[in-house]
């Protein structure tokens, strides 16, 4: 069935007119900047079959997060569960100006990025419900995906820990040298006063590392406003303190957000060392599904933001504007993919659970390391004594 479904998002797609290019312009003061000048354009020339992927990447993670509130309504996605929707332009936007060569870490909020690094909507849904077909085998669940062949390192549940892991992996890519890749580490808003984003800030720009640290600023950390936690909440230009210069963009503008990040990018990695930006974006949820998320806003404010800021709304927009699709071909797009999360739910659901071998995999093995280690396992006895 899940073939099917994906032959039908195949042939929805065909109907439309490719092999062309749209220039767009991108909504008036898109982009802020700190201590750099960047050269962004105010509108921005695109293929029509690259403004349809994205439509279909937005429309994806958007269906795979309501099937997801769905799923922990019912209790078949257990534990902590954190939805992305409302923020889908970040995701897609800054992978459509990557490669697989960069290297992402998240925070746990982090299903989209999975799906953009290049996983499948099944396989997804079914380390939600953990199960052993899942990207991290089930044991990861929602806060700790991982697809380490597409350098993605998944989503961290330690506030703001990330930061630092993300300018890890910028001196590793400097160590060897990898051309034309970066690192990036996303944080949210409520992260940015962690000691850490500091600590790491300043290693990253003294030794002038490929690192992006970018902030999702969804306005309301775990549940209080950037007002109420944050003296300074101008984000992007928190690396002052560094030397680091900055740059903020609309993250409701997939556009935008592309645009910037391809210009980021090429900033780090040629010699300028570290860059923050900050994205400013929206979640429709709460910070978590314990959160109703209607406490410290209203729901009046959330609906405002989907009537006048919604990504996906813009986006299908512009694709009708500018005549790359019309309104039948997106909803058989739309439907289609609606048939598709579908599909992944019923799979999700019914696939098998871990083995009990998994209990012993991955995790670490004293004994094993001892064989192989002994002389290093013997001053760590002698070093170290842990209590049982």
């Amino acid at each position: 069935m899940l073939a099917a479904s994906r032959c039908a998002v195949v042939a929805a797609r065909r109907s439309f007119s490719t092999g062309a290019e749209t220039t767009i312009k991108l909504n008036e003061g898109a982009f802020h900047s700190f201590d750099c000048e960047p050269e962004l354009a105010s509108e921005v020339t695109v293929s029509n079959e690259d403004m349809i992927k994205w439509y279909k990447d937005i429309f994806t993670i958007r269906r795979m997060e309501i099937a997801s509130d769905t799923m922990y309504k019912q209790r078949e996605i257990r534990g902590f569960c954190h939805l992305y929707d409302g923020q889908e332009a970040v995701a897609v936007g800054m992978e459509a100006a990557c490669t697989l060569e960069d290297h992402f870490v998240t925070a746990y909020r982090d299903h989209a990025h999975q799906y953009c690094r290049g996983d499948t909507v099944k396989s997804i849904m079914a380390e939600l419900t953990g199960k052993f077909a899942g990207c991290s085998k089930g044991k990861g669940g929602s806060m700790h995906m991982y697809k380490e062949d597409a350098n993605f390192y998944g989503g961290n549940g330690i506030v703001g820990a990330q930061i630092p892991i993300g300018a890890g992996l910028a001196l590793a890519i400097k160590y060897k040298k990898t051309p034309n890749a970066m690192a990036v580490g996303l944080y949210g808003d409520g992260a940015s006063n962690q000691g850490q984003f500091f600590e790491a800030l300043n290693m990253a720009a003294l030794w002038k590392l490929p690192f992006i640290a970018l902030c999702e600023n969804n306005n309301f950390a775990m549940g209080t406003s950037t007002a109420r936690h944050a003296a300074m909440d101008e984000f992007y230009k928190r690396g002052n303190a560094c030397a680091v210069p900055g740059l903020r963009v609309d993250g409701m503008d997939l556009l935008a957000v592309r645009e910037a990040t391809q210009w980021a990018k090429n900033f780090v990695t040629t010699g300028n060392g570290p860059l923050v930006m900050e994205m400013m974006t929206y979640r429709y949820h709460g910070h978590s599904m314990s959160d109703p998320g209607i406490t410290y806003r209203s729901r009046d404010d959330v609906n405002e933001v989907r009537k006048t800021r919604d990504p996906i709304e813009l986006h299908k927009q512009r694709l009708i504007d500018h005549g790359i699709a019309t309104k039948e071909e997106v909803k058989a797009l739309e439907k289609a993919i609606r048939g598709e999360v579908q599909e992944a739910m019923d799979f999700a659901l019914s696939a098998e659970q871990p083995p009990m071998s998994e209990l012993y995999t991955d995790i670490y093995d004293a004994e094993g390391y001892a064989a192989s280690n002994p002389i290093r396992a013997v001053e760590l006895s002698q070093s170290v004594t842990v209590p049982l």
